[in-house]
């Protein structure tokens, strides 16, 4: 068995203007995603909008500059995480294709392991 990664990624300014019948059926969609693959599941939140992140960069001299905002603009940005234990990548697959993503889309990768 390995470990997956499902990042999910949205547009923001989409879920700013989600009506709240929308937003129940995604938080439904969610609770009947954990409670069909709860057994697969080891770990995942939701996160708070891409506008409230910080963003660390070190440069050549090895100072580190602290910025606000994400890494980078872009249209979609990382909403939400699931860690899925499954025998192989197409499994993986099969499971993150019953994730909720209304505003955009999810990345399936593998977990790097350390030996």
């Amino acid at each position: 068995m390995g470990l997956y990664t499902a990042l999910i990624y949205s547009n923001d300014k989409s879920w700013e203007t989600a009506d709240e019948a929308l937003m129940q059926d995604v938080m439904e969609g969610h609770n009947k995603f954990a409670e069909n693959h709860g057994t697969a599941l080891r770990g995942g939140h939701a996160l708070e909008p891409a506008s409230t992140a910080t963003t660390l960069k070190r440069s050549s001299s090895g100072d580190v500059k602290v910025t606000d905002g994400p890494f980078a603009e872009t249209k979609e940005s990382l909403g939400g995480f699931y860690v899925i234990e499954a025998p192989d990548l197409d499994a993986a697959i099969r499971i993150a294709q019953d994730i909720p993503m209304p505003f955009g889309g999810v990345e399936v990768r593998p977990v790097h392991v350390f030996d």
